[in-house]
């Protein structure tokens, strides 16, 4: 039923491909329906016994034939009559009245009474009580003969194709129509292969990817739309590139002042013995770690994001990554009594730039420290599935409510709920060596209770 929905969903969006066809099957049918009208048309408007000349003549010497026979006269015109009723139908029957010498010598049907044209010849319509009919008179000077002929004037759902009728040339196009259904969709199929290139070329790219496509269509239809993808690439590219700059100089350029303020703030600390002022000097250091940290979380960021997609020739130990990470935070660890629980269940080589996966190992592993109560545990596990090299970081902080779990990805951007001072650039520097390392990572809630449980996947290095 899941897979019927998501089908149905995916049949009901908008569909360039669909649209087309949709006016191309309209066309057809537009067509289809106009040749069949034209032929419905012609077939009553165009009466389909009283045309026929040879009919006409053919009675017409048979009751000058029999005249001197007046029984096989009246027998081979009732048989004649006949003959016309059974090709009709009931529904259609026509009326034959035949005159010699001026007086009604057959009349197929005594219920109706004489119908006489105003012009022979020429079909008229003649009404007789509620109903009408097509009647036609020829007549012959000899014995003066005439024959009427008559047939009720009703919609016909038939078709005439004889070669005096113009249903008959509209033939072959009423048959192909139907059959046109598979060509049209596969002439908008094939027409619209260069916008599939297009977007298949778009849908391989990374975020990071700001090159122009590759792909040059030579249809006019299409070279605008590649061009103005191509501009508003550059221009997201260039932009960018100076945004980037510019943080890195500012990083750059805060963190001689911020060293050495802390140098000269320590310095004043250990000169003075007075209480309160060492109780600011103490919050004038907290406050230079915090711009401190902040500082080299953007350069982090920076270099994350500068790091080519394809400039990933250094094969790195991810286990041996962590635990050397893990040995630098043990300290900080035990000062809050929090037990960090590291696991390896084997060798995991990735292909990496070695500061960026420290970078982010560093920011996964310290949040947890960073939101684990004191006397928590951080459990930290290293493992293979197929083709991915696994880590899990498990702490029993807060956790990040799910609502959230895709913003704080965003670069600066913090739970609001949060108590705990940060900058918002941890996950978003993640996420960036992630993204330049063919990774991803996901977010969850701890399965043994409360906090926040980290998976990140890199692919294992063949080598």
């Amino acid at each position: 039923m899941q897979a019927f929905v998501r089908r149905w969903r995916q049949w009901v969006q908008p569909s360039l491909v669909r649209r087309l066809l949709l006016a191309q099957i309209g066309v057809v049918t537009l067509l289809w329906g106009l040749t069949i009208g034209l032929c419905l048309y012609d077939s009553n408007t165009v009466p389909e016994l009283v045309r026929y000349d040879k009919v006409y003549s053919l009675i017409l010497t048979t009751a000058q034939n029999l005249a001197a026979s007046p029984d096989r006269q009246q027998e081979t015109l009732q048989a004649f009559d006949l003959t016309l009723l059974e090709n009709s139908g009931s529904n259609k029957a026509p009326v034959m009245q035949v005159w010699q010498e001026g007086v009604l010598i057959y009349n197929s049907n005594e219920g109706l009474p004489v119908m006489l044209n105003s012009v022979p010849g020429r079909i008229e319509t003649i009404r007789v009580g509620d109903h009408e009919w097509h009647a036609r008179t020829l007549t012959s000077p000899i014995l003066d003969t005439r024959v009427m002929l008559a047939e009720p004037k009703i919609w016909r759902f038939n078709f005439n194709f004889t070669i005096d009728n113009r249903a008959y040339y509209l033939l072959p196009l009423l048959i192909s129509l139907p059959f046109l259904i598979f060509p049209a969709w596969l002439s908008v199929m094939l027409a619209l292969r260069p916008w599939r290139r297009v977007t298949e070329e778009t849908a391989a790219r990374g975020p990071a990817d700001l090159t122009p496509l590759s792909f040059e269509p030579k249809h006019k239809e299409l070279r605008p739309l590649v061009r103005s993808i191509n501009d508003l690439l550059r221009s997201v590219r260039d932009r960018a590139a100076r945004e980037r700059g510019l943080i890195a100089d500012a990083a750059n350029e805060l963190r001689t002042p911020l060293d050495a303020m802390r140098v000269n703030v320590e310095a004043l600390k250990e000169q003075t013995d007075d209480a309160g002022q060492r109780e600011l000097m103490g919050n004038l250091l907290r406050s230079n770690d915090r711009a401190s940290r902040l500082v080299g979380q953007l350069q982090q960021l920076m270099r994350s994001d500068e790091i080519p997609q394809d400039a990933l020739p250094t094969v790195l130990a991810l286990d041996g990554l962590v635990q050397d990470r893990i040995s630098l935070v043990e300290g900080l660890a035990g000062a809050r009594g929090v037990v960090l629980d590291f696991v390896s269940e084997g060798a995991t080589p990735v292909f990496g730039e070695r500061e960026s996966l420290i970078s982010m190992i560093s920011n996964i592993v310290e949040n947890a420290l960073k939101y684990s109560p004191d006397g928590g545990t951080v459990t930290v596990r290293i493992a293979r599935e197929g083709p991915m090299a696994v880590l899990r970081v498990t702490d029993q902080g807060p956790g990040i409510p799910p609502a959230l779990r895709e913003r704080v990805f965003d670069r600066f951007f913090r739970n609001p709920d949060q108590t705990q001072s940060g900058s918002g650039l941890g996950l978003a520097i993640v996420r960036s060596v992630l993204g330049k390392h063919n990774g991803r990572i996901a977010l969850d809630t701890n399965p043994q209770g409360s906090g926040l449980h980290v998976t990140v996947w890199l692919p294992l290095s063949l080598a």
